[in-house]
């Protein structure tokens, strides 16, 4: 099932950083343990409307829409714009200068939101958002 939603086109990365993955075994079991968190997104759209998907690099490697796996809970929550996320996978801004900025809130254990970037790294060289 794709996790693109057309309501935020910058949400294509998640399929990215899923099929990245899902593509490598030693890849997603090396994410896995330098990740070691289960990290949420909500992207805020042009509307207003707000969204969320979850990548966990707790337990499978996997991505998939909403805060969590079922029965879990997300270690770290970051919420930005739609737009901000899609720069932040392009590698055309950094996420300390969008908090720094007041464009990305953390919510959560912030030392692991800063495990999240190259994670990001990997939908970079996919992404033509």
């Amino acid at each position: 099932m794709p996790l693109k939603n057309d309501a935020y086109p910058s949400s294509e990365a998640f399929d990215l950083i899923h099929s990245s993955l899902q593509s490598d075994d030693a890849d997603r079991k090396d994410a896995i343990r330098k990740g070691n968190a289960i990290y949420a997104f909500t992207l805020k759209n042009k509307e207003g409307e707000t969204s969320s998907w979850h990548i966990d690099l707790k337990e499978k490697g996997e991505v998939a829409q909403g805060e969590a796996p079922s029965g879990k809970k997300a270690d770290v929550t970051l919420s930005l714009s739609d737009e901000d996320f899609g720069k932040l996978v392009l590698g055309k801004t950094q996420a300390q200068r969008l908090f720094m900025s007041g464009k990305l809130k953390v919510k959560g254990d912030v030392m692991k939101a800063t495990k999240m970037e190259p994670i990001l790294k990997k939908a970079q060289t996919k992404a033509k958002l």
